[in-house]
């Protein structure tokens, strides 16, 4: 039960699902992107969404990730602290990842029309549940707190058929080039099929080799949701600029009503403010989520997106 999140393929509950994108069969509406969103995002394997929230969702969670982690914004002498507990995912070492997962302020953008709407699009379908996820604020890199950024895909890229999911990212800030913010591969993403086939039999499925591929830095503006099909090869790039980045980390799938322990591992999550378990997560043993904020208020929506209430 310790490790439900990734028994399930993570907060969606994917694993083992066969499930398919929106097909737009008839040319079915779209609610928030564009034809042009929808055309970027069948050729590159992303997409961005942006004004996904008011400005004061964004201001919240930027707030209460400089309070969670003990720094304060005016002083870069705060920045670098060395995690509370060990991240045993390599890559993610010093990335800036922030084990703060049911507070309020990352609910009140969860359940966002807006943001809904575009998962919608994605799937072509309502019936959807929200990721449990966190946060990341991605201060400069300094020596002896050096982040080079990292690309890989975190499904198994091996199985047959492919993995069908989505992930996604709110920006909380401008995000430039120099910035800590989203890279990934679109021509990998492309070409996978062919590039599959130069591949050797024992290839790492969550580490691409790259070589010959240009990695695309994507800038990101406040309020922006970039989502991104978790085919496409991604990571996080190195801050070298002299502004930390902000982001939440926000997707939606297929509900799974029917899966009892996940649903009520995500009813506690919420309710107990639980954080995920397994190696990604090493979450916060202060258990500040638990002694210093109250449990999350939801909307109609929001008690959908979670699994609290039917769609049905």
């Amino acid at each position: 039960m310790s490790d439900l999140y990734h028994q399930f393929g993570g907060a969606n509950g994917i694993r083992g699902r066969r499930l398919q994108f929106n097909q737009r069969l008839g040319g079915t509406p779209l609610r928030v992107l564009s034809e042009t969103d929808w055309q970027f995002w069948q050729e590159n394997g992303y997409v961005i969404v942006p004004d996904a929230v008011p400005a004061e969702n964004l201001e919240a969670v930027t707030d209460l990730l400089w309070e969670f982690q003990e720094m304060d914004r005016r002083d870069p002498a705060t920045w670098n602290r060395n995690p509370a507990r060990f991240m045993e995912m390599v890559e993610l070492r010093g990335s800036g990842m922030v084990e703060v997962y049911n507070h309020q302020a990352l609910w009140n953008n969860r359940q966002h029309p807006r943001v809904y709407g575009a998962f919608v699009d994605i799937w072509g379908r309502e019936d959807l549940w929200v990721t449990i996820d966190r946060a990341n604020l991605n201060v400069p890199s300094k020596a002896g707190h050096e982040f080079l950024g990292f690309i890989h895909w975190d499904v198994d890229t091996s199985l047959d058929p492919l993995p069908v999911n989505v992930q996604g990212v709110l920006s909380l800030c401008d995000a430039t080039t120099e910035m800590g913010g989203f890279q990934c591969v679109p021509l990998l993403y492309r070409n996978f099929r062919e590039w599959m086939k130069t591949q050797p039999p024992d290839r790492n499925p969550y580490q691409p080799d790259i070589t010959g591929f240009e990695i695309v830095k994507v800038e990101t503006r406040a309020g922006d949701l970039l989502i991104w099909n978790s085919l496409l090869a991604h990571g996080i790039r190195a801050n070298h600029s002299v502004r930390p980045r902000l982001a939440q980390y926000i997707a939606m799938t297929p509900a799974e009503e029917e899966n009892q322990e996940l649903r009520q591992w995500r009813i506690r999550s919420w309710r107990d403010r639980v954080a995920p378990a397994g190696y990604a997560f090493p979450g916060d043993p202060r258990n500040w989520e638990q002694t210093r904020y109250e449990k999350a208020r939801l909307t109609a929506l929001g008690e959908k997106l979670l699994g609290l209430r039917d769609w049905s």
